[in-house]
């Protein structure tokens, strides 16, 4: 069984697929963040483009905001997060890691969302100090083996 891209421990189609096929939608400002990383990771840029809020959207196509991107999606790590299926606004603190040119980069953000319509849209974020992953420290990957032996060569 593979896993979900999101980190989650359930397959795809038992966790953030429904959402990006359109089936159903998340209830919390997390699933849309998870949702949104398998996206980022499968390639589903019309649902990043549905799952943005419109008034801060870039004003781009699926296929160009595809191309726009240059690394490739390994991990997510989500450190704090707050709204619920009631609440009106959200946040995520997360860390995910992406690889480019050979190697692996976190990218360490807040990000805000906002229930528009009666749906969990992302509207923006500010990216934070990023951390730097210790060398006998597990790799960032997801390997299993520290960073010096794996990603941090």
């Amino acid at each position: 069984m593979q896993t979900c891209p999101c980190g989650g421990t359930r397959p795809f189609a038992a966790c953030c697929g429904p959402f990006i096929q359109g089936d159903q939608w998340p209830a919390r400002p997390v699933e849309l963040m998870r949702s949104r990383f398998s996206a980022f990771v499968l390639g589903h840029w019309d649902y990043i483009l549905a799952s943005w809020h419109p008034d801060y959207r870039p004003d781009l196509t699926a296929e160009a905001l595809g191309a726009e991107q240059d690394g490739h999606w390994v991990r997510l790590q989500v450190l704090n997060e707050q709204g619920g299926p009631e609440d009106t606004q959200g946040t995520v603190e997360f860390i995910a890691w992406y690889r480019q040119a050979g190697s692996l980069h976190p990218h360490h953000e807040r990000s805000r969302f906002v229930r528009l319509a009666g749906h969990w849209v992302y509207t923006d974020g500010d990216l934070l100090p990023l951390l730097q992953a210790k060398p006998n420290a597990p790799c960032p990957c997801g390997s299993g083996i520290k960073f010096k032996k794996c990603c941090g060569r």
